[in-house]
């Protein structure tokens, strides 16, 4: 089984990203790498993590393939957005997943993801 169907599909993606957003704009590292209107963020994340955790590909559907590491060019992050961000990540999933193993699973696959994007080092911010 899948970690997509393991989770709960859909609606757990979705209060993952529900529970995962406030988080991010509350961190004073990473807010000011997002815009005031968080809510395409949030529906795009919504297809990513469904599709990345294999369920339907909702987000390649509409957009396209991911080309994630690119699509993050434009932003500086660095080793410490990459923890912060699986920081608010791993409080999202505390609140939303009850099952520990499972969240562990999911946060490692997201760790990957995370330290693949950074794209700047700590000196140059």
């Amino acid at each position: 089984m899948d970690l997509f169907a393991q989770m709960g599909g859909e609606r757990t993606i979705q209060r993952i990203v529900e529970a995962f957003y406030p988080k991010v704009l509350e961190d004073p590292l990473l807010a000011p790498l997002f815009p005031e209107d968080i809510y395409p963020v949030m529906e795009k994340q919504n297809l990513f993590l469904t599709q990345f955790f294999g369920g339907p590909p909702l987000y390649t559907s509409e957009f396209g393939h991911p080309r994630m590491r690119a699509r993050h060019m434009p932003f500086p992050i660095t080793p410490r957005h990459a923890d912060a961000w699986l920081d608010c990540m791993r409080r999202a999933l505390e609140e939303v997943v009850p099952d520990e193993d499972l969240r562990q699973a999911l946060l490692e696959r997201l760790s990957v993801s995370a330290h693949f994007f950074v794209n700047t080092d700590e000196q140059a911010t």
